[in-house]
């Protein structure tokens, strides 16, 4: 499904599981977001560009700067409440040629939240399209429970296993996303996306946020990439927003505000 942010189609999540926003993040931020995961690359040459994660956000200004923009905190408040935390935040970097698929799977089975209050939205960075790998969806599967998951070595993949319950592809949709749409999904929905065997990088980032209320669990917490955003700071422990260091961290329109 397909909306703007003045028009949230809260029935069709409950449905289906996903809605699309298009045109949220505005181009200049977006080439600036593009600029940030090469820079990045640079940074951490040991990394490939799916593994751009959790641990690096807590030290990046830029970065915390980017999943605290009003728009989309305001879109994430629309589906889990006035009171909003981020959880965590990874972008998925998929370069020309050999970018790795991610295996069918649904988010909630990695994550220790209680209760399982949380909603992903996926910010995209690039074109993400059929032919180099864009994020696919079973609608309405998010109404079933979560599925145990098993190992998947076999292929190289993202996340290194894969739903264990048979999923019928037929049923996918494929979400074809412009730079700056945004795509919102529910933890139990079983998606994945293909590897990207196009000329072009596809690059998303994905932003998890939580009610105040839902805590972080286990070893997670405090978790390297938790910070409250708006309204009441809730149960959960938070990192502070990181100082910008010119030269050090990545430049950006602001940046010295943010120190």
């Amino acid at each position: 499904m397909t909306s703007t942010t003045a028009s949230i189609p809260l029935d069709d999540y409950a449905r289906d599981g996903y809605v699309i926003f298009r045109s949220v993040i505005d181009p200049a931020l977006v080439a600036m977001a593009s600029d940030h995961v090469e820079w990045l690359r640079r940074r951490h040459p040991d990394l490939s560009g799916e593994e751009l994660g959790h641990t690096l956000v807590a030290s990046d200004p830029f970065w915390v700067r980017l999943v605290s923009d009003d728009r989309l905190v305001d879109i994430a408040a629309r589906f889990i409440g006035p009171d909003v935390a981020l959880y965590a935040s990874h972008y998925i970097s998929k370069p020309p040629l050999r970018g790795m698929p991610v295996l069918w799977h649904q988010d909630a089975a990695y994550w220790n939240l209680e209760p399982m209050e949380v909603v992903t939205l996926w910010l995209a960075i690039d074109s993400s399209d059929t032919e180099n790998g864009c994020v696919r969806v079973i609608p309405g599967s998010h109404r079933h429970p979560v599925e145990r998951l098993r190992a998947r070595a076999d292929v190289d993949n993202v996340l290194g296993s894969e739903i264990a319950a048979e999923v019928d592809e037929s049923q996918a949709v494929d979400l074809v996303l412009a730079p700056g749409d945004v795509e919102v999904h529910h933890p139990h929905i079983v998606h994945s996306s293909r590897a990207n065997l196009s000329p072009r990088r596809r690059c998303g980032l994905t932003i998890r946020y939580i009610p105040t209320s839902t805590r972080i669990t286990g070893d997670q917490q405090p978790f390297a990439s938790a910070f409250h955003l708006r309204g009441d700071p809730g149960v959960n422990a938070y990192q502070q927003p990181p100082v910008y260091r010119p030269g050090i961290d990545f430049p950006f329109a602001g940046g010295q505000a943010a120190g």
